[in-house]
């Protein structure tokens, strides 16, 4: 595993963001694991977060598209950090945008904040996790409404290696529905294989009776 990944999975623990417990996420499933990114809450932590996003983009699609689209509300600071670290780090110029929840009437009118979105452009979308896929289906209807655009990716922070509406995991049936890249910084495997039964910062985070509950897990929701 490359080092920013262990760096990454260490950084969310860190943070607060990855916990292990009792869970329910938006698609309505029980789970022992949960990410949640609102918990980054300073200038440095989304600092070292829009780094992370930056590599993994740069890794699954270099930097040939225009628009980084995070949706409302936790894809907005993802995508302003994530296209500052890629100026910063890689200095290429890559636009942001977001939704608005509502349609504003006066003065910036639109649904959009950020960067217009224009024909032609090609758009990689950033999100936290993709548990169900349920997300995508709210997001990529916004994003065609603004004209004849390529929708080329979707990056996540943590891919939680799930099934999707049917068999096959949450990522691959949005590749293979929406003809859409898709790419995460860490999967739950690597940040099992990193943790389990692994001491950090003098405590064993997931040991024996978690790796059960998350096997568990995955034997219920997992790709068959």
């Amino acid at each position: 595993m490359e080092r920013y990944k262990e760096e990454f999975i260490e950084f969310m623990i860190d943070c607060n963001v990855l916990k292990f417990g009792d869970f329910v996420t938006k698609s309505g499933r029980k789970t022992p694991f949960f990410v949640n990114t609102g918990f980054y809450r300073t200038g440095s932590q989304l600092r070292r977060l829009g780094n992370y996003y930056a590599e993994a983009i740069n890794n699954k699609y270099g930097f040939e598209f225009d628009v980084l689209f995070g949706p409302a509300y936790k894809g907005i600071p993802l995508s302003v950090a994530t296209t500052m670290a890629i100026d910063e780090k890689y200095g290429k110029e890559i636009k942001y945008c977001s939704n608005r929840k509502e349609i504003k009437d006066h003065g910036d009118k639109g649904i959009l904040l950020g960067s217009p979105i224009q024909d032609g452009d090609k758009v990689v979308i950033i999100e936290d996790v993709t548990t169900a896929g349920t997300s995508i289906q709210e997001t990529l209807p916004i994003l065609k409404a603004q004209g004849n655009i390529d929708v080329m990716g979707l990056v996540v922070s943590v891919d939680r290696m799930e099934r999707g509406q049917g068999t096959k995991s949450a990522l691959t049936e949005i590749e293979e529905n929406y003809g859409i890249k898709t790419t995460a910084i860490v999967t739950m495997a690597e940040v099992v294989e990193h943790l389990y039964n692994k001491p950090y910062n003098g405590k064993v985070i997931i040991d024996d009776t978690l790796k059960a509950a998350i096997d568990a897990y995955y034997e219920q929701y997992g790709v068959k």
